[in-house]
């Protein structure tokens, strides 16, 4: 019997439930957000169910840890996916019930995989990760900012210190936050730490980037996968034989790991030998070099779920004889 696809809206302090029924229509409930209401849901639950909720910034972990505690089935799915399936329905109303009905839907439609549970060492990675992105998005706004009051021509020492310090300081917990990210990919995934910085062009901070992302290289099973989720896929937009726009790359999921593979491909291009060959034929051939250098952190993204699939250091010669 299939299971029963139960929706699940997590919101800050609250979640709506939606549970179908067999005859038609669907049990709705809010709870709150916090243990008294996993234990109420846990009650409400049918023992043939499958929960379903979205990816909702931190709000949806405690819930889906508890789930999986209690060895009930989950799926956490990427809201853009729920989002497109939405358009799909032509649906218009927008409410927590209406959500988790829609997740409820989505489930009975889709069939997505079950979540996996982080361990508590990938939970410090991923947390430590997501600072040390803000922290950089920071530091880039505070020098945007002093760029533009340098430019102003109205100087002001007192400003001009006050920018200096804060970029001081979050420069020192930058150093800070890579170097305890450095120790526990170390302590985690010695090996597969290791065998990913032996492709040329892949430093430590792709390298971290990838692990916390991939959860290990866990998360998915072919290096396609991987390549979308990074949003280096290309995209065609093409329709009959009047529509041939021009080629790209999607641009979805985490917009950092792709700046850390385009920052790598100029390094690979030069060190790594059968990167420096595909960026050499494609601009040889008339691409752009900014193509090419996309093709090469594509292929960067293969080469570490090659070693990372097959638990080996990097192979310059294998690789130059499969790119051959």
């Amino acid at each position: 019997m299939n299971p029963i696809y139960i929706g699940i809206d997590i919101a800050k302090t609250s979640f709506a439930l939606a549970i179908p029924q067999r005859q038609g229509g669907f049990l709705d409930y809010t709870l709150t957000n916090n243990q008294a209401g996993f234990s109420q849901l846990l009650n409400l639950l049918p023992t043939d169910c499958h929960c379903v909720m979205e990816a909702s910034g931190p709000y949806y972990l405690p819930l889906a840890l508890f789930l999986t505690q209690h060895d009930r089935l989950l799926s956490v799915v990427n809201p853009l996916v729920v989002r497109r399936f939405s358009q799909m329905r032509l649906r218009r109303t927008k409410t927590d019930k209406a959500d988790a009905r829609l997740l409820s839907q989505f489930g009975t439609n889709q069939t997505p995989p079950r979540w996996q549970a982080p361990t508590t060492l990938m939970s410090q990675l991923t947390q430590l990760q997501t600072l040390l992105e803000q922290y950089i998005k920071q530091r880039t706004a505070l020098h945007n900012q002093r760029e533009s009051f340098t430019h102003s021509g109205v100087p002001n020492p007192v400003l001009e210190q006050s920018l200096q310090k804060s970029l001081d300081h979050l420069d020192e917990q930058i150093q800070a936050l890579e170097k305890q990210l450095d120790q526990l990919a170390t302590s985690a995934y010695p090996s597969l730490y290791a065998n990913l910085r032996s492709i040329p062009g892949v430093g430590t901070k792709t390298a971290l980037c990838l692990l916390v992302l991939t959860q290990g290289f866990s998360r998915f099973e072919s290096a396609k996968q991987l390549v979308s989720f990074v949003g280096l896929a290309p995209r065609i937009f093409e329709s009959g034989s009047s529509v041939k726009g021009k080629a790209h790359i999607c641009k979805l999921g985490n917009s950092r790991i792709r700046q850390l593979l385009y920052m790598a491909s100029m390094q690979a291009k030069k060190a790594n030998p059968a990167c420096a060959a595909l960026y050499d034929r494609l601009v040889e051939s008339g691409k752009p070099k900014l193509v090419a250098l996309i093709a090469v952190a594509h292929k960067l993204v293969r080469q570490c779920f090659a070693v990372a699939s097959q638990g080996v250091k990097f192979d310059p010669k294998a690789a130059l004889s499969l790119a051959s």
